[in-house]
Parts: C-alpha cells; sequence; structure tokens
C-alpha cells in the first residue's frame, strides 16, 4: 500500500510547538491554535522564529518525525532527528562510491543529464503552449542548444567539467525563463537566478520551494537508509545534505519551476504578496507563504505514470522512489541509476 505521510508547515512568527500526550500542540499568543498526532506526520518544517519544546523535540525523534528549522524566506538552518535506522552496510557502500572518482562521475551524469533533460522540456511544453511565434522560435532554439548539452554532460571525465557544464546548461535554461513568464504578470521581470537571499519575487518564490523540495529529498534519504549528507554531484560540506541536492536536480524544473510559473502566469501570486527588505532581499509575506505551501502539497497530490518503474504515483512519492532505486544500484541490484526523466 502506498501512502503520502504528512508534513506539518508552521509559518506564524512567534508560535511555539509543544508536546500534548502523543500530539504536537501549536500555540500562538498561549492559546492552543492546533493539535496533529504524532503518528499521522513524517516532518514537520518551521519558517522563522518558531520555539520548540525539548520534551517534543525527544518525541519527535523517538516518533522517527523530522524537525526541520528554516528562515523566513525557506533557507535550511537545522534540523532535529533520531538515531539513524538505515541500512549499514547500504551507507558503508554509499561512502565507498563517494570516495571512488570513476563510480562518482557515473551517478552524477545521471543526475545532471536528468536535470538538463527535464529542463528542456519545460520548455518545449512552453513552446507548444505558448501563443506568441517568436517566443516560441526562441524557446525551441534554447531547448536544441540543451539537447547538445545532454551529449556533451554524458561525455565529460571529471566532476568539474560535468559541474560546469551543468552550468551552462541552467544559465541557458534561465536566459529562456523570461519567456516562460505570462506578459500579463506585471511586476514579474526575470533577469538572472539569484539567492542568498533572492532579490525579485520570481527568484523568491523559486528558493522558497526549492527549500522545500530539498527537505522532501532529505527525508526520502533517510528512509531509504541512505546519509543525505554524502552526494555524488554535491560534495561533502559541513551541514548541507550533498544526497538531497543531487536528488532535487531531476526535479527543479518538472516540479519547482512549472509550479512557479503556474502560481504567477495564472496570478494566484502578485507583487504585492511580497515584502522588500532595506537588506535587498525579497521574502514572501505570511498569508501568500500558505497559499504557496498549499499548492506545493496540491501539487504532491497529483499522479503520474513513472518512466522507469512503469508504474502510477503521486508526484509526492516521486523523490521516494528514486532514492529507493538509488539504493538498490548501490547495493548492486541493478547496474547503474535510473534518473526520473518526464516525458
Amino acid at each position: 500500500m502506498k501512502k503520502h505521510l504528512n508534513t506539518l508547515f508552521i509559518t506564524t512568527d512567534g508560535a511555539y510547538l509543544r508536546k500534548s500526550g502523543e500530539a504536537i500542540e501549536v500555540r500562538v499568543e498561549k492559546q492552543t491554535r492546533l493539535r496533529v498526532p504524532l503518528h499521522n506526520l513524517d516532518g514537520v518544517v518551521c519558517f522563522g522564529r518558531v520555539g520548540c519544546s525539548p520534551m517534543l523535540m525527544a518525541a519527535c525523534a523517538k516518533a522517527n518525525v523530522s524537525i526541520s528549522f528554516l528562515t523566513p524566506y525557506g533557507g535550511f538552518l537545522a534540523a532535529v532527528t533520531g538515531f539513524t535506522p538505515g541500512n549499514v552496510v547500504l551507507r558503508r557502500e554509499q561512502y565507498r562510491r563517494a570516495d571512488n572518482g570513476d563510480a562518482t562521475l557515473g551517478i552524477a551524469k545521471e543526475f545532471v543529464s536528468a536535470k538538463i533533460a527535464n529542463s528542456r522540456s519545460v520548455l518545449l511544453r512552453a513552446a507548444r503552449d505558448s501563443k506568441d511565434p517568436e517566443a516560441q522560435t526562441q524557446l525551441q532554439s534554447y531547448a536544441r542548444r540543451m539537447a547538445n548539452d545532454i551529449v556533451a554532460a554524458r561525455k565529460e571525465t571529471s566532476l568539474d567539467a560535468l559541474r560546469g557544464r551543468e552550468g551552462e546548461s541552467a544559465a541557458t535554461y534561465f536566459t529562456a525563463f523570461p519567456l516562460m513568464i505570462s506578459p500579463q504578470a506585471s511586476g514579474f521581470a526575470f533577469t538572472s537566478r539569484n539567492r542568498r537571499p533572492p532579490t525579485d519575487p520570481v527568484n523568491a518564490l523559486l528558493s522558497f520551494l526549492y527549500s522545500m523540495l530539498t527537505h522532501d529529498a532529505r527525508s526520502a534519504c533517510e528512509a531509504a537508509g541512505l546519509d543525505a549528507a554524502v552526494g555524488f554531484l554535491h560534495r561533502d560540506r559541513s551541514g548541507r545534505p550533498g544526497l538531497a541536492l543531487d536528488l532535487i536536480e531531476e526535479f527543479r524544473a518538472f516540479f519547482v519551476d512549472r509550479l512557479t510559473l503556474s502560481l504567477i502566469n495564472r496570478r494566484q501570486i502578485q507583487t504585492d504578496d511580497f515584502e522588500f527588505t532595506e537588506s535587498g532581499a525579497v521574502l514572501l509575506k505570511d498569508k501568500p507563504r500558505k497559499l504557496v505551501l498549499t499548492a506545493y502539497q496540491k501539487r504532491k497530490q497529483e499522479t503520474i505514470t513513472h518512466p522507469f518503474l512503469n508504474e502510477k504515483t503521486t508526484l509526492g512519492l516521486l523523490i521516494h522512489l528514486q532514492a529507493r532505486l538509488l539504493a538498490r544500484h548501490l547495493r548492486g541490484d541493478s547496474d547503474a541509476y535510473p534518473p526520473f526523466i518526464w516525458r
């Protein structure tokens, strides 16, 4: 039986979480606003100034419910988890492969080629849907250039060269990105991808949703028995979930970028939904942030046929399936890791 485990998002500034029996109690200004049984949750994500009692953190760790603390605009700060239940044999093999240059390059190529292929598919889908002949022509031209990047990425002989190829292809993709934003979506000008912090509404929305996707990928790695910190494309860095960042490469364009464009082009999000700070950072305000989170969770419930497994699944389970396919490859049950490629 397949089941989506729920994630509780806390976005109210000043909220405090505590243990109440076998449930999480959310209090705001000393008033109880929500109670959620622990067994109904897979994770808790806290944005901004949110407190949490030690007793609740211990209970969540014991129940394998992760608690993630993020900045107001979605940047990851820290997480509370319990003992890792993963298979030690699988993890030791993951570490061996990560230390083997050839094995690492082979897996990293799959992540990069799938990212480029899915980004290209987004451009081609936008070209088909566009009513502007000039935009159609430009989008198709960028897509052809990215087709060459896929072939070139598979021929690279070092991780540095592969990362360079991925960066060049990403630059091409984001150069084409403004062509996918509706002319009627005023105020959503986009010139380039920027972050830490994002300095325009489009980048703020992308960064926020990428953080959500990373949280899901981190949970998927842990659930599959993998170490989310040890990646192949993203190398070890203290505090960085390298493998989770590897896995989301396949889903950035297909999942987050398409959702971002949908929210903007359908005018579900407006420019006055963002806060423009004196430092130059642009943040989602509280109420629209909840709207985006709802849209994200709703998108996870959509169904698709997995291109490799040929089975129907929800979008929210895709990243969990990919984590398990990677685990199968590391255990030697499959010759190569089959990335998710949107068709």
